[in-house]
């Protein structure tokens, strides 16, 4: 079996300083990071996606944390399609525009290519210490299977070599009855981890969870609950879901099995809300321990 790593996709969430899951005497980001990466060998960076990080942000990353630790980097949203903040692109580059949001077709080829150089050059401390596991690109609703869905997967692999990237789909498309073993299948081929996921049904946006390593060297489950208000705008009513003991027990052996598949296995539990993700990684961590 490969190593099995849990964490969370987030340390500094609000209502997580509000919870109480830090001791008081832990105030600082330094001192928050530290405590955390002694809880937990992996975290998933959410912020990026939001706002490309700073070489200096990243740097702090590695130095403040112990050698083995892993940290998953969200994609910035203009890569994987999302609307994008204006306000969120690097000063120099931000079109003239009177939208508040732009996407990655509105913008020339050349600021395209620089963000892709900026975002990526951003995460070279953590690949130079051996902690950056996998850029996570997680592309929307309307990024359904399809020809140039596929060449822009693959273009993403290619343009962050030789860092890792693994892909989420929010389209069902990609792992329906007649799809999922083609997209697989496809993944395999490159070679790209699929994320697995767990997460509410029945909505536009849900995908099986269909659990699968489509590479040797990783796989990726990510836990976002079963919160019944997942079309909220609210995140926290979309993510604010703990699961219990007995749905984490149903779900160590699937863990245990995909890990025989890679080399390592990472499982980050998205249920940001409060200290729901960081017990309920504590106690499936426990469980794949026993």
């Amino acid at each position: 079996m490969g190593r099995i790593k849990v964490g969370t996709a987030s340390w500094t969430d609000k209502t997580l300083l509000a919870s109480g899951w830090y001791p008081p005497e832990v105030t600082s980001a330094e001192a928050r990071l530290d405590y955390y990466a002694h809880q937990f060998p992996l975290v998933e960076v959410d912020s990026t996606y939001y706002h490309p990080p700073s070489e200096d942000t990243a740097r702090l990353w590695a130095e403040r944390t112990p050698e083995g630790f892993t940290f998953n980097v969200k994609a910035f949203s203009l890569l994987t399609e999302h609307p994008t903040r204006v306000a969120a692109l690097y000063k120099d580059l931000r079109p003239q525009t009177d939208k508040r949001h732009v996407y990655l077709k509105d913008l020339p080829t050349d600021v395209v290519d620089e963000v892709w150089t900026r975002f990526l050059t951003a995460l070279g401390p953590l690949h130079e210490t051996g902690r950056l596991g996998a850029v996570l690109f997680q592309f929307p609703q309307w990024f359904p299977i399809g020809t140039r869905p596929r060449e822009y997967l693959l273009q993403c692999k290619e343009r962050c070599a030789p860092y890792r990237i693994c892909v989420e789909f929010r389209n069902a498309t990609w792992m329906s009855e007649r799809n999922a073993a083609h997209t697989l299948d496809f993944l395999r081929s490159y070679a790209v981890p699929y994320v697995s996921v767990d997460m509410p049904q029945g909505f536009p946006p849900s995908v099986p969870p269909i659990v699968a390593a489509t590479s040797r060297e990783l796989a990726v489950i990510r836990f976002h609950g079963h919160s019944d208000r997942w079309n909220s705008k609210d995140i926290y009513e979309r993510f604010g879901y703990r699961y219990t003991e007995e749905e984490l027990q149903e779900w160590a052996p699937t863990v245990s099995e995909v890990a025989q598949q890679a080399e390592q296995t990472h499982v980050l539990l998205n249920n940001c809300y409060r200290d729901y993700a960081q017990v309920n990684a504590r106690q499936l961590a426990d469980l794949l321990a026993r």
